[in-house]
């Protein structure tokens, strides 16, 4: 594994005009997925210049570690930087720019399988862009779409009759409301499209952006929710976002690492509720009327949905988001919002 003092400045090709690409992954606790994504990487016709891992296991559990080296042993068409870092998908993957050395950086998660010409469409989206105006390209995640079933058609319907979201144009950002279009609901396509926010499991995002200065923020630890929509979201002030649908890789959305529907409740209020202040604020009275009836109305949803399936991790959902309004009501968010102000400005 490359150390960090052998790599000095931003690799190029030899050509010294085809944009170089460094990866870019945390996880925790997914030795296997690790030892797939490598040899996923591995398979790419424009092969990454660095990947960086970015393991938030206990320093004393070395199973990660172990499988990053024998994938390098083994033989890899590039060097892999293996790095330790406090827990957290915002912390690692800051952890992780902070090394990588490339034209473009790709975020991409542990447990996603990128098609072999992933890298290379991104690539040529970038090579197209004549005004170097994209900051950020994400894929498409082909297991992801999530069509129109029965109980999806229901939902969506009922957001239209109520009126409760302004926009539904998937990976669009209801700024009247605070929630992001779920960018899964787009269906195959070719080509590229417009995009006001992206995923981190699988973009690819101009190095500038970073020298710029943005990071994910400090506010989003231990496991990830909505960190990704508020970075691309404060990038897309100043760059165009774009999704290439011949970019194709697949989500396994493993199970290994993951936390307590609890949480993911709680962090449904907390940081929606953050990002909406941190990205439109101040708020106006209605912007904050659409909010709090929306997840009035999600609350119900998934209150209707656990009765009626005797689900016990909806349960646990429904008793994490009364536990993120409390620490809404709490001062939480206003407070992390107060800190956010006091820091040095970003882009």
């Amino acid at each position: 594994m490359a150390a960090a003092d052998e790599l000095e400045g931003p690799a190029t090709n030899s050509d010294g005009q085809t944009p170089t690409v460094a990866v870019v992954t945390p996880t925790f606790r997914r030795p296997e997925e690790v030892a797939g994504l490598l040899e996923s990487l591995s398979r790419q016709l424009c092969v990454p210049c660095q990947v960086v891992i970015v393991d938030g296991t206990d320093h004393d559990d070395a199973t990660t570690e172990q499988v990053v080296r024998a994938a390098v042993e083994s033989g890899l068409p590039f060097p892999v930087e293996y790095l330790r870092s406090a827990r957290g998908t915002a912390v690692q993957r800051n952890a992780g720019i902070e090394r990588a050395q490339a034209d473009l950086v790709a975020l991409i998660d542990d447990d996603v399988r990128l098609d072999p010409s992933f890298l290379a469409e991104m690539v040529d989206v970038f090579e197209s862009d004549a005004e170097d105006a994209v900051g950020g390209v994400v894929g498409y995640r082909t297991t992801s779409f999530m069509g129109m079933g029965p109980d999806l058609v229901l939902r969506w319907r009922w957001y239209r009759r109520l009126r409760l979201l302004s926009t539904f144009e998937p990976g669009a950002y209801d700024w009247q409301v605070g929630y992001p279009i779920n960018a899964n609901l787009q269906p195959p396509f070719s080509g590229v499209r417009p995009v006001e926010f992206m995923t981190t499991a699988c973009a690819v995002w101009r190095r500038q952006v970073f020298d710029e200065g943005l990071r994910f923020d400090p506010f989003f630890t231990d496991y990830g929710v909505l960190e990704d929509a508020h970075f691309s979201l404060r990038a897309g002030r100043r760059w165009r976002l774009l999704q290439c649908g011949d970019a194709h890789c697949q989500e396994q959305s493993s199970p290994a690492g993951r936390v307590s529907a609890h949480i993911i409740g709680r962090k449904s209020v907390v940081n929606y509720w953050f990002v909406f202040n941190s990205i439109a604020g101040p708020l106006s009275l209605a912007q904050k009327f659409r909010f709090w009836r929306f997840q009035v109305f999600e609350y119900l949803r998934v209150a209707a949905y656990a009765l009626r399936h005797r689900d016990p991790s909806r349960r646990q959902d429904l008793a994490g988001r009364l536990d993120g309004l409390r620490s809404v009501l709490g001062g939480e968010v206003r407070r992390a919002l107060r800190e956010r102000a006091a820091r040095p400005s970003e882009p």
